[in-house]
């Protein structure tokens, strides 16, 4: 094509080169057409084709003229189609037209194509009808029966309608494509700004209104999202028709369920409604006070000690309710020694209740032997997710001691082990002793020890290899011929 640019054209002014789906260039063939591009002859013209832009070097697109082609509107087609069916002299009915744009997907081409090949097998009339039938359309008075069988919870009438649709030829995969377009265009049909989104002619949009209005919004969401992951298993189910089943009877008893909330929620209602309203009469504060509160003499019993913050609570609540206006009084010697009762009555109280908590936190932390110790020791290996080898095996080598005051000392081996050990599993291994041995005051500590020099075991990959070389000294010479080295 480089070496064609050259020759001028011996017809006419211009010589078009179309390249179709150009982003299949590659890197190579893209970089010799962008020098031909950059400085063209005044009679070449490149028209460059693709569906996806994005694939094309930014070199190549700064030097064209982008135009962005989209598919045909659903009522353009149909409109374009109205008018070669009236020029042609065919009488066509708008549903019959709709399905014929659906099936063209914005391509006005193809849907000159089918109506042409529906004109031949048809004649001058276009039913709805004849399409569905020679395109292989399913009909949408399934989809609005197979709706009102969910809503209904007919398990077996939607199962009968399947096996229905199947000895008609159609595959279950396509069915429930469908159904799932169906749902979704009964979805937009609940909001009024949603609306134009259905795309049907306009006898089946009164259907789909109508259909709509008895359906709620959480059933359609719940129903798409079934058919949504039907849809993802199909090609892996190995019984396709049981799948399909299995869909509709979830669908059916996603009204059923519905119907048992509704119930429920009618029954909780029925009951708030029937809790009987006690009226509250005025009292008094110096009836009160002389009631509930003991004298001065009398001593406190354990069960007016307990109940006494919640009845002063009831008690100011009924008097807060019925104070009538502010009005200045003055202070009674009586009410003023009940007032210092009132006063005792409360530090007796808090003192019952520091006591009540101390004693909790003395039950909490229990004591416990060093077997026990032990066990919850090992036993953290089996709830936790560590996965370092290295400080599983030191964890389990290396047992804890206990020390008066709940101090468990454990002694490694090495400064590796000890970080080792400190950053990934001491934290841990902490909560995981207070929680099991139910004591909160425990302490975890690790040392190094230094008893344990000569017998220690080898740790790092450098000390191995010492253990290694006292046993075979040829592994030097071996580590410095192959050129080998520590990770």
């Amino acid at each position: 094509m480089i070496d064609q640019v050259r020759i001028p054209p011996q017809v006419g002014k211009y010589s078009i080169y179309i390249i179709d789906e150009v982003h299949m260039l590659s890197a190579q063939a893209f970089n010799s057409f962008l020098k031909t591009l950059e400085e063209p002859p005044a009679h070449a013209i490149f028209i460059l084709a693709t569906t996806e832009k994005h694939k094309i070097i930014p070199t190549i697109l700064s030097r064209c003229q982008i135009f962005d082609f989209r598919r045909i509107r659903l009522e353009d087609i149909v409109q374009r189609l109205q008018y070669v069916a009236d020029s042609e002299g065919v009488k066509a009915e708008e549903e019959a037209l709709h399905i014929i744009a659906q099936k063209a997907d914005g391509a006005m081409r193809d849907a000159l194509s089918i109506f042409d090949q529906i004109v031949s097998f048809s004649g001058k009339t276009l039913t709805y009808q004849n399409v569905i039938e020679n395109l292989n359309v399913l009909d949408y008075e399934y989809y609005f029966k197979m709706v009102d069988a969910f809503l209904s919870n007919e398990s077996a009438q939607s199962l009968l309608m399947l096996d229905e649709i199947m000895k008609n030829g159609f595959d279950p995969h396509h069915f429930v494509t469908g159904l799932s377009g169906h749902i979704r265009d009964l979805l937009v049909c609940k909001d009024k700004e949603t609306i134009t989104l259905l795309e049907a002619g306009a006898g089946f949009k009164e259907r789909y209104l109508n259909q709509s209005k008895s359906t709620s919004t959480d059933f359609l969401f719940q129903g798409l999202k079934i058919l949504s992951i039907a849809d993802f298993h199909f090609k892996t189910s190995k019984n396709q028709r049981l799948h399909t089943e299995l869909t509709l009877i979830k669908l059916c008893r996603l009204s059923e369920e519905k119907k048992k909330t509704d119930s429920t929620e009618n029954e909780q209602q029925k009951v708030s409604e029937k809790k009987v309203v006690v009226e509250e009469k005025p009292v008094e504060t110096k009836e009160l006070n002389e009631k509930k509160i003991p004298s001065k003499d009398e001593p406190l019993k354990a069960e007016e000690v307990s109940s006494a913050p919640m009845k002063k609570d009831e008690d100011q609540n009924k008097v807060a309710k019925f104070r009538p206006a502010y009005k200045p009084q003055t202070t009674s010697i009586k009410d003023a020694l009940n007032g210092s009762a009132r006063q005792k009555t409360e530090s007796s109280i808090d003192q019952v209740n520091d006591v009540s908590q101390a004693s909790e936190a003395v039950a909490q932390n229990t004591v416990f032997s060093l077997e026990e110790l032990h066990s919850q020791w090992l036993e953290f290996l089996n709830s936790s997710d560590i996965n370092k080898t290295r400080l599983i095996q030191t964890i389990r080598a290396h047992k804890p001691e206990l020390e008066e005051g709940f101090k468990v000392i454990v002694a490694l081996e090495n400064k590796d082990q000890k970080e080792d050990f400190d950053r990934f599993a001491k934290s841990d291994i902490l909560n995981h002793l207070k929680q099991s041995l139910k004591n909160q005051e425990i302490t975890l500590t690790s040392v190094l020890n230094e008893h344990k020099e000569k017998g220690k075991k080898p740790y790092t990959e450098e000390e191995k290899f010492n253990h290694l070389l006292r046993k075979n000294p040829h592994l030097k010479t071996l580590k410095q011929q192959m050129g080998l080295d520590f990770e």
